[in-house]
């Protein structure tokens, strides 16, 4: 399917697919707040960015909670600091990760309260909350299986809309890249949770038992989690 992403002062980062079959302009919110818009194979994109802007009223509506505006110096989960700057040798704006920085280069008269800085900021803060949940998570995950007696077939890391992870019936655990946002007693539980559903699949009095024989605070973990979204 052939795309081009834009970059709009108002909207942050538009990408529009040309769909063979669609007959009309279709908008979506995506998990990230960036908007997808899918136009028929024979429309140019410019119509779908004009579509995106005559839509604005509606996409603030539809798009996902978040954390709030992204600040100069601010701790991303728990091995980066954002950072801009402004680069005055570029027209666009760029970010870079390293193993403890999120640079984010603005072109000069950019500011970071700018739609499309903070979007840019925003992508880039999920791309380093995954490389932290894929070096940390997996390992404290089997640490935390060895210590209470536990096995599991496989684990990934992804990002999810509105789960914090997942077991399947085969002993797979799926894990939210958005837990490395969260207090670390609290991603234990989390994982311990999860850990706990490779014997009991279901929710009920025998789960809850059974969770409370590796977290003993378990009602009051669970309580601090839900004032916790899987969102950024």
């Amino acid at each position: 399917m052939a795309f081009k992403t834009f970059e709009e002062p108002e909207l942050g980062t538009v990408t529009i697919y040309k769909r063979r079959g669609s007959r009309s302009l279709r908008l979506t919110v995506q998990p990230d707040g960036n908007l997808r818009v899918t136009i028929p194979t024979w429309a140019p994109y410019a119509s779908g960015l004009t579509f995106a802007r005559s839509r604005s009223e509606w996409i603030r509506e539809h798009t996902p909670e978040t954390v709030g505006h992204l600040e100069h110096g601010q701790i991303i989960g728990k091995a980066h600091r954002l950072m801009f700057t402004t680069d005055l040798a570029s027209s666009k704006v760029a970010t870079r990760i390293t193993s403890s920085l999120i640079l984010v280069k603005m072109p000069p008269g950019s500011g970071i309260d700018k739609a499309i800085v903070q979007s840019a900021a925003r992508n880039a803060c999920i791309r380093a909350l995954r490389r932290q949940a894929e070096d940390m998570l997996p390992e404290r995950l089997h640490a935390l299986a060895d210590t209470h007696g536990f096995k599991f077939r496989s684990v990934n890391v992804r990002q999810l809309k509105s789960r914090w992870g997942s077991c399947d019936q085969h002993q797979n655990i799926t894990l939210n890249l958005f837990l490395m946002t969260l207090p670390w007693d609290l991603i234990d539980y989390v994982l311990l949770h999860e850990l706990t559903h490779t014997k009991v699949m279901q929710h009920g009095p025998v789960f809850w038992n059974a969770m409370k024989q590796v977290v003993p605070d378990v009602q009051a973990r669970r309580k601090a989690l839900k004032a916790h979204r899987p969102i950024f």
